[in-house]
């Protein structure tokens, strides 16, 4: 399988892969908004991701992207922006 080379889709990829997690777990997502755990309750899906998404994508498109970062904010954080948190 050739890996994704363009950033863009890199993003993309990212982006969809982190909203298959928030999908998937939307409880364990809104107690981790609201207890402020967020990234350690999500620990084991969110590397099994992040493992998922470096296997089909190049270094250099996820590094020059910083797609992983990003989908983790735009995606876990942006879009619980509702859920009553101490940190906004």
């Amino acid at each position: 399988m050739e890996r994704i080379g363009d950033p863009q889709r890199a993003l993309r990829m990212a982006r969809a892969i982190v909203s298959d997690v928030m999908l998937y777990n939307p409880g364990r997502v809104r107690e981790g908004i609201e207890r402020d755990d967020l990234f350690e309750r999500l620990r084991s899906e969110l590397e099994e991701g992040r493992v998922f998404f470096e296997a089909r994508v190049t270094t250099e498109a996820a590094q020059k992207s910083n797609a992983w970062g990003r989908a983790l904010v735009d995606v876990l954080v942006f879009r619980s922006g509702s859920i009553a948190s101490r940190i906004w």
